[in-house]
């Protein structure tokens, strides 16, 4: 089974996003999933771009928001 596949740029253009925030939610794992298609390289498949925005789909502002990840906290260590 194939699914058609885009690279950042096109990708990020499909989801209304700037090139730079799709990289960053890459490396924070906030955004879509994608597939490492070499060393330096990734590609998205429209089928994971599409579940990914259906997941986001809201009707209203006050719609409860997707799990947000805990805030980061420094351990006890590292706060001395």
């Amino acid at each position: 089974m194939t699914d058609a596949c885009m690279r950042t740029p096109e990708a990020a253009n499909y989801v209304a996003l700037a090139e730079s925030t799709l990289t960053k939610m890459r490396l924070t794992g906030d955004g879509p999933p994608f597939v490492k298609v070499g060393p330096r390289a990734v590609a998205y498949r429209r089928a994971d771009l599409d579940r990914w925005l259906e997941a986001r789909v809201r009707r209203s502002t006050s719609d409860k928001p997707m799990a947000a990840r805990p805030p980061f906290r420094k351990s006890t260590s590292e706060a001395a």
